[in-house]
């Protein structure tokens, strides 16, 4: 445990494990910390009832892999979605970013995880069974919605070479100039994704 001078121990255990969690540093954990101690004891006391049952009650959907509280998530149960239309994501994160722009209707496939060699991750680490499963039971089109990194690209590739043979068309999200973007801060790969997957002025004009 780390030492603070003239802070209690059960503090300091608080202060130390909220450090622990992304973004959060050394000082912003301390403010953290201190600003549980002045709430009500009850705040406190829910706080640790709702992150021991976290892991109890939330796991992940049967069939996209996607958060779920049991059994499907909330977009398989979803009878209005389109089930011959499957985004496939890296992360259960990924579908809840998509959800933010309420435009697409279709249906999920959450690898967990993307291909990366160097990490030792390769295709019998990612969730690619039950996704051979979905793609042979039949489906019109398989959206590939993996990072532009180098990792997520080259799975991205390895899918697209899996599936090939398959009755199914095979997408890829597009990239380039954000909207409201300027170029002049865009970087050369953007820059030039952005151009090869230029569009005809009516079209991008609608």
């Amino acid at each position: 445990m780390i030492h603070l001078p003239g802070v209690p121990v059960p503090l300091a255990r608080v202060i130390e494990m909220l450090a622990t969690l992304p973004g959060i540093g050394s000082k912003t954990a301390m403010r953290l910390g201190l600003n549980l101690l002045s709430r009500p004891a009850s705040d406190s006391k829910h706080l640790a009832e709702a992150l021991k049952t976290l892991h109890e009650e939330v796991g992940f959907c049967e069939t996209c892999g996607c958060f779920s509280e049991q059994g499907n998530c909330q977009f398989c149960h979803d009878v209005k979605r389109d089930t011959d239309v499957i985004c496939l994501v890296e992360q259960p994160v990924d579908v809840l970013m998509m959800e933010r722009g309420h435009g697409y209707r279709g249906c999920y496939h959450v690898l967990r995880g993307r291909l990366s060699p160097i990490d030792g991750i390769g295709p019998e680490q990612l969730r690619l069974t039950a996704l051979d499963r979905r793609v042979e039971q039949g489906i019109n089109e398989l959206i590939l919605a993996t990072s532009a990194t180098v990792d997520g690209e080259a799975t991205a590739h390895y899918l697209a070479n899996r599936y090939q043979h398959q009755d199914v068309r095979i997408s890829r999200i597009a990239r380039g100039v954000p909207e409201g973007g300027e170029l002049e801060y865009l970087d050369e790969h953007t820059l030039s994704r952005a151009l090869d997957q230029r569009v005809n002025w009516d079209t991008a004009a609608l």
